[in-house]
Parts: structure tokens; sequence; C-alpha cells
């Protein structure tokens, strides 16, 4: 005999109680679908974008961390998304736990050196850094060559607290030097929130 149980209330369906493969596309409703629900499924996704750039060149032959003249982009319509990085001496922190994207772009002046580098360094216990990315620039002439080079790292951000990463500069011949301007990105890093940890 048939038995009517009526509708089942709000949120009482579990998905164990749908059998499998019995959700077809035919069966969705094109009105059901709204864009709340679409953004809680989405929201995940890219949530914060922020840029910093070198202010100014750093002296010649410097090799050690970037501590100083840094800024966040603030020129030509620059767009940040969501809460940015923190930077203290050099050091910068992630709003939320993530996988981040970190991009650099070296502008590096080389002369007299094979190898100008300009390293990404991080760190997961806030205390002990490890060269994460490198990028290089070489020119054995003592006029000097201005060249730009670029490098990313995928970092899984699980603590806010102890994973962070700097900028640090090593093998620089004493005329090398990395390049920054204000108005303008030379030296700089982006920084792209892609998903979840």
């Amino acid at each position: 005999n048939s038995l009517d149980i009526g509708t089942p209330s709000d949120n009482t369906v579990t998905a164990a109680k749908i059998a499998s493969d019995a959700v077809v596309t035919a069966k969705i409703n094109d009105n059901a679908v709204t864009s709340a629900k679409m953004f809680s499924t989405f929201k995940n996704g890219i949530t914060m974008a922020d840029q910093w750039r070198l202010t100014a060149d750093q002296s010649g032959g410097t090799n050690g961390d970037v501590t100083s003249n840094l800024e966040r982009v603030d020129t030509d319509g620059f767009g940040q998304i969501g809460t940015g990085l923190t930077e203290s001496s050099g050091i910068f922190s992630f709003p939320s736990t993530g996988i981040y994207l970190i991009s650099l772009i070296g502008f590096i002046n080389a002369r007299d050196d094979q190898a100008a580098n300009i390293s990404i360094l991080t760190t997961t216990d806030n205390s002990s850094y490890n060269d994460a990315c490198i990028v290089t620039a070489g020119n054995q002439d003592a006029a000097g060559i201005q060249i730009s080079a670029s490098g990313h790292f995928i970092f899984d951000v699980t603590n806010t607290s102890t994973h962070k990463f700097k900028l640090n500069t090593h093998s620089m011949a004493s005329g090398s030097y990395i390049m920054g301007e204000t108005d303008r990105n030379r030296t700089a890093v982006t920084v792209i929130r892609l998903g979840d940890t």
C-alpha cells in the first residue's frame, strides 16, 4: 500500500539519503541556483591580491635582508583585493591562511658580477628562513647592465603567526645593486591568495 509521508521539512534531507547519480541535469531548475548559493560555493577563491615595491636603489654590494624602502603600490590605478599583507622591517605577514602565489620581479644593476641574486625567503616557524625562490642577473663588464628577472613560489600558509616571507640579496659584487622607484614598479612582489590551504 502507498503511504504518504508528506513533504520533508527544510534542511532535513541529507546527502546520504540521496541515491548516487539521482540528481541529473534535467532535474535542476534553472531558477534554483541563486547568486547567493553560487557565491557561497566559490567565495573561497581569490579573496586577496596585494603588491609591494622597493622605493629606492640599494647601495652597491649590499648583501642581506631587504628591510627598508618598501611600500604598498599606490600609483596608476592600483587595485588591491581584500586585506593585504602587513610588513615590518622587511618581513611580510599574511592576513589569513591559504595557498598564496608570491611573484618577484627583480630589477638588478649588475657590474663585474657573474651572479647578482635576489631571493624570496620563507619561514614556517617564524624563525628559520629558507631560500624558496631565487632570481639572478650576471654581467662581467665593469660598465654595468640593467636586467629584469622574475621568479615565483606557491606558499601553503597554514598559520599566519609562523608562515612569513622576506626578500634577501646575496652574491652582490661591490658595484651591483637592486633598483627601486617610488612612483613605478622596478623591484616588486605580487601576492595572490589562490584558495584554501
